[in-house]
């Protein structure tokens, strides 16, 4: 239905010839903005009514018992936080207060921005969910472990002192009734829509200029020059970069059709997510540079791994997933 009203639109009514690669751009940018935000409001809006039953002051008391538990649900509780990574840093640093061991802290950092409730809409609509389900588990794995090997480092030294002094924060426990957990819920949803619509409108726009000039010739051709490091090299491309997910989804789903590997498009888009310059430079107020670097650097080697078993496991993800079609 959304198609052909996209159709009517763009080639009917404005005119645009079907046969150009401007027509054709047009149409990808209409079709897949107008898809995006209609999945997004309506599925941001389920997911957090379903959140008000979560109970995250328990989570944040499973946290504090530190062990490897902790980690998987510090990642867990970071997959459902719709934050980036500059965001989430204010919770990082209540979590430390809150005396949640330092591993299990980083834990949430590093998942939070990777996996998010929107990020999960969008490659569900355009990658498939056994590529999403594979995303989410390997985002889930690289909170974890990293957030565990970082705790076995004890590199609670690197930390600023006012931070470990600073007094226990308490969390307001709301008691939901329907009324506010609809309320919540559409909070979400025109709140999230607030904070990526212009990522969207960026990353679809960006995205039907590549589907629609840049050659898959060309895209071919520089696989063939990176070969190997395509993966370590798209990360490290990623790193210094600061966008949100609902931007670079599409961009990373055309480079995927135009055949960049699906191991090596996520490893970018985890790397974009994950870690930013900005981040670096609003961490630096928690710890010390050494610190910092650290963590980067085994985050950076987490989705570096991570990209290249999704390489591996990219056809049968693909074939469980059927054929990805983004601005059809």
């Amino acid at each position: 239905m959304l198609l052909e009203i996209t159709d009517l639109l763009i080639y009917d009514w404005l005119g645009l010839d079907a046969s150009t690669r401007f027509g054709a751009a047009v149409h990808f940018f209409v079709y897949d903005t107008v898809k995006i935000f209609l999945l997004l409001a309506v599925m941001i809006f389920a997911i957090g009514v379903i959140r008000t039953w979560l109970p995250e002051d328990r989570l944040r008391h499973w946290m504090s018992r530190g062990g490897i538990a902790g980690n998987f649900v510090a990642a867990l509780f970071g997959a459902i936080t719709p934050f980036c990574s500059c965001s989430s840093i204010p919770i990082f640093i209540s979590l430390l207060k809150a005396g949640v061991p330092l591993g299990v802290t980083f834990s949430f950092l590093i998942a939070s921005p990777i996996i998010n409730e929107y990020l999960v809409i969008l490659m569900a609509g355009e990658f498939g969910v056994p590529i999403t389900v594979a995303y989410v588990s390997s985002g889930l794995l690289i909170g974890t472990m990293g957030g565990a090997v970082l705790g076995h480092l004890r590199l609670e030294r690197f930390l600023e002192q006012d931070i470990l002094t600073s007094a226990n924060e308490q969390t307001e426990v709301i008691d939901h009734n329907w009324r506010t957990r609809l309320r919540f819920g559409w909070a979400e949803a025109t709140g999230v829509i607030r904070q990526i619509w212009l990522w969207v409108l960026v990353g679809v726009g960006i995205g039907a200029f590549i589907h629609n000039y840049v050659p898959q010739d060309a895209i071919h051709s520089l696989m063939a020059a990176t070969g190997i490091f395509s993966v370590p090299i798209a990360t490290v491309l990623g790193v210094p970069m600061y966008g949100s997910c609902a931007a670079i989804v599409p961009i990373a789903v055309v480079l995927f059709e135009k055949g960049i590997p699906l191991g090596t498009a996520l490893a970018f888009m985890m790397a974009m997510a994950a870690l930013s310059l900005p981040e670096a430079i609003m961490l630096r107020r928690v710890m010390r540079l050494g610190l910092i670097a650290i963590y980067f650097g085994i985050t950076t080697l987490a989705i570096i791994f991570t990209g290249y078993f999704l390489n591996v496991l990219g056809a049968f993800l693909v074939n469980g997933s059927g054929s990805i079609s983004l601005g059809s």
